[in-house]
């Protein structure tokens, strides 16, 4: 990877981490729901008009949309509506990962090796850990906890489709996808915000919308979704996979630090035990445990 590259990979990385920031202020005078359907419909508009229409089949679009737009967002910006910790949030986020591997051996018949036994089981103890640190009150509410969980499921769920997307012949650009499938969450998300908010609540925070609200919304659908998976997907079409996808790891880090300098988050021993050992999960199950192989060769 060139060094300009590597460069606009952490750029990605930084604009991600930044996102559960973002999240949280957005959500001081808006409805989660609300602020959800908003980001996309700025994604899609006026995006559809410049970008054109992937030549995927309907179901396997509305599959994608459904769950990694509207499943991953809804109950993401629920659980930090809740209180769940930005920082935390981002983090717990990228349970997606053994998700989606769990997944992949039921819908693709894929084999799970022993470093992703090892990584899921590490990881789950992690998890376990974490719900331990909120039953003794240190101040993550557990509803919050749980969305988050959710929410990476309907991310591995999207993860999925975008697989079968991908085998396709014809298979689309990323920025198509990604501008077209968010068309399909805005209906859903104020639909489910009018059932969940009422229309007084809805039509308050339009009225009474600031500056934070809408600088948070032009982040969250143009850098950090428009601009970040635009350079992603760019990144992931030049580069092998396992080049570009383990900076991702990276995410939760620039999470977790921006929450402590900018909500000022902090977490306790315990919880940051159980997330060491979530992120030494997630590190094994992509790079398996090659230094430790490594020194035994060399001795």
């Amino acid at each position: 990877m060139t060094r300009k590259d590597g460069l606009l990979a952490l750029l990605v990385v930084v604009v991600w981490g930044l996102n559960f920031v973002v999240i949280k202020v957005g959500l001081h005078n808006m409805p989660p729901l609300m602020l959800a359907g908003l980001r996309f419909m700025l994604v899609a508009f006026p995006a559809i008009f410049f970008v054109a229409r992937p030549k995927i089949p309907l179901s396997l679009l509305l599959g994608y949309g459904l769950t990694i737009s509207f499943g991953q967002f809804a109950f993401l910006f629920c659980a930090i509506k809740f209180g769940m910790p930005a920082g935390l949030a981002s983090l717990v986020l990228q349970a997606q990962a053994f998700f989606t591997i769990i997944l992949g051996a039921f819908m693709f018949g894929e084999r799970l090796q022993g470093k992703q036994l090892a990584g899921i089981t590490l990881a789950v103890f992690g998890v376990l850990v974490l719900i331990e640190a909120s039953l003794n009150g240190q101040h993550v509410a557990m509803l919050g906890f749980f969305l988050t969980l959710a929410a990476a499921l309907c991310w591995a769920c999207g993860n999925i489709f975008n697989k079968k997307i991908m085998q396709l012949a014809s298979r689309p650009p990323v920025m198509s996808l990604v501008v077209w499938s968010a068309l399909i969450p805005i209906a859903p998300f104020l639909l489910a915000s009018y059932l969940l908010d009422g229309s007084t609540a809805m039509k308050q925070s339009l009225v009474n919308i600031d500056l934070t609200t809408i600088l948070s919304l032009v982040y969250l659908a143009f850098i950090a979704t428009i601009v970040g998976y635009g350079i992603w997907g760019s990144l992931l079409g030049r580069y092998e996979t396992w080049r570009v996808a383990p900076l991702s790891l990276l995410v939760p880090v620039v999470g977790i630090a921006s929450a402590a300098l900018l909500l000022d988050e902090s977490l306790s021993a315990l919880q940051l035990m159980g997330a060491g050992l979530i992120m030494a999960g997630l590190y094994i199950n992509v790079f398996g445990l090659r230094w430790r192989r490594a020194k035994v060769m060399q001795g």
